[in-house]
């Protein structure tokens, strides 16, 4: 069972996902939402980079609980470019010191609310990080809107290759895929109304319904009927 709630941290979202027992439906995917997250697994402390494609959970269920940050702040926290952990999951050992991670692990493991251990250890990170460009945030802003990738480059003063190379380090790619991930999200948000698919496409950008279905088939790695199923 998934269960999230709004993070001290601006724009951030606290969640846990719990195998639901033997009764549960097929595994869902984890979709592209522009976000990384900074996770705990079975003992472990992970970073989840963003995504291009959805991406299977391998293996038996285990119960995950997460910080899933709002898109373009992670980097600032993590002390690492987006790109470089594009469609990736690594360990936390891997990024900062093993003695640093060792002790994290360590409270995280011993805490009643591993939620809220995790929230706090992004907070004290957040202490001594650099704030949220608020540029980067008004790129994600208009882009989630519907604007175009080039329209909202020019209304915020970027060139086309200096907005590129920002949204790589800050996304973990170019702005033209983090619109169509957004994209994405805002027909999912919309079709899981039980709006019916022409009208979800057309409100949310798409040429047609069978672009929306490509997309989703692309993105999502399943057709749009079956993923709402799931």
């Amino acid at each position: 069972m998934y269960q999230e709630r709004a993070s001290r941290l601006t724009g951030a979202v606290v969640w846990t996902n719990e195998p639901s027992g033997s009764g549960a439906g097929p595994t869902l995917p984890v979709l592209p939402d522009g976000c990384m997250d900074l996770m705990w697994s079975e003992g472990t402390l992970l970073v989840a980079g963003p995504d291009t494609h959805a991406h299977f959970p391998q293996g038996e269920p285990t119960t995950h609980v997460g910080v899933r940050f709002y898109p373009g702040t992670a980097p600032a926290l993590l002390g690492v470019p987006a790109h470089e952990l594009r469609d990736r999951r690594v360990g936390l050992g891997d990024l900062w010191p093993a003695a640093e991670v060792r002790r994290l692990t360590a409270r995280v493991n011993a805490a009643a609310d591993r939620g809220a251990a995790l929230e706090a250890l992004a907070l004290d990170r957040a202490t001594g990080a650099p704030g949220p460009d608020p540029l980067l945030a008004a790129v994600v802003a208009a882009l989630r809107a519907g604007r175009a990738v080039g329209a909202t480059a020019d209304e915020l003063g970027f060139g086309a290759r200096q907005l590129h190379r920002r949204s790589l380090n800050a996304f973990g790619y170019g702005p033209k895929t983090l619109a169509r991930v957004l994209r994405l999200q805002r027909a999912l948000a919309l079709a899981r109304t039980g709006l019916p698919y022409v009208e979800t496409a057309v409100r949310t950008g798409f040429a047609d319904q069978a672009h929306l279905a490509r997309d989703v088939r692309e993105l999502a790695g399943m057709p749009l009927g079956e993923l709402l199923r799931r």
